[in-house]
This record gives C-alpha cells, structure tokens and sequence, in this order.
C-alpha cells in the first residue's frame, strides 16, 4: 500500500514536469514500466544532460533545438521559454556528425526518403525511394535542416533511439516527433552540439 502511495505522487509529480523524464529517472523512482513506448520496446538511453537555451542563442525566436551527440538528446524551447527533453538516435561517426547552427526549413507528414550518394555507394541495393510507411527510416514525421540530408525525424525501429545509428540525422520514438512536430516552426534555430 505505501509502495503505492509512493508511486501515484512520483507519478503526479512527473505529469507536472514540462520535459520528458528520462527512464533512469523513472527507474530510479520504481516506475521501470513507464519507460517502455506504446509498442513495448525497450529503450537504450544514455544520460540526459541539461541545457539552457542562452547557452546556445542570443534569443529564443520562434523557437530553439539543441541536438546534444554525447548525451544522445534532443532539447526544443518553445518562444515562450517551456522546454521538452527527447531521447534520439545520432549518428554512426564522427564523420556524419555534422555540428554547427542550422534552422528548420521543411517539414513533412509521412516522408520520402531517398537515401544519398554516398549511401548508394555503399550499400547499391539500396531503393530509390521509400514511400511512407513501416519500411520508411524516416517514421511518420520529418523536420528538414537546411544542410541538404540532415534531418530530425521519426523512426519504426525503436532499437535505433539512445544509440548512434544514424547516417547524419536525429531520430525519435514516432510518437514523440509527433509531439514536438507542431510546436516546431518553419525558422525555428537548431544548434548540433
């Protein structure tokens, strides 16, 4: 009963939060099962580290994203300051990290993705294209950096997300580039770090 009662205020306490807890929070709290997505995979997160968004932009504009490599996290400021914390894949190497400061261009329900030059080259069995839909690397939502092939988008295969999997962009559970999808404006800052 007292296990219980524990439970529902750490529960209550989280719904507060503004950010996303990470699962070692969650199961440090005794609360393991809530770090499972809708699909029931298990996730592989590493430590989220936090951010202050002035530590990155001179102001908060239409938004700011910081895209943390190291601590394998997505962190989005709204304009008016509230903040989300999401875990994501990056990338394989160092050498498909590309870091600096970029914006969101494009956005797209249900991507194409059409892998790269260098993709091909080494994998030439590779499809021209993948419509929308399970097989599709992208997942249900993409946000477009403007470095051409760069992106912040979703994925199917959940395994990818805490890992670095990626060929240059940031993926996230479907249902959390869901979420963030709306809120992220055409112009919003984006800093890789």
């Amino acid at each position: 009963m007292t296990q219980d009662i524990s439970r529902r205020r750490a529960l209550a306490g989280l719904a507060t939060l503004p950010v996303l807890a990470a699962p070692s929070l969650l199961r440090a709290q005794g609360l393991g099962a809530l770090d499972r997505p809708e699909t029931g995979a298990t996730r592989n997160i590493s430590s989220f580290t936090t951010r202050n968004w002035n530590d990155h932009f001179e102001t908060l504009g239409l938004g700011a994203i910081v895209c943390d490599v190291d601590s394998r996290a997505l962190t989005y400021w709204g304009p008016d300051g509230n903040f989300r914390v999401y875990p994501t894949s990056v990338p394989k190497t160092e050498d498909l990290t590309r870091r600096g400061y970029s914006e969101i261009v494009r956005k797209k329900v249900g991507p194409t993705w059409t892998p790269t030059a260098s993709m091909r080259e080494a994998d030439p069995d590779l499809p021209q294209s993948v419509e929308p839909g399970p097989d599709n690397p992208l997942g249900t939502h993409a946000m477009y950096l403007d470095w051409p092939a760069y992106l912040i988008h979703g994925t199917h295969d959940t395994r990818k997300i805490g890992r670095p999997s990626s060929s240059g962009c940031f993926g996230l559970y479907n249902e959390q580039v869901a979420q963030l999808f709306p809120l992220v404006a055409i112009g919003t800052q984006v800093r890789v770090i």
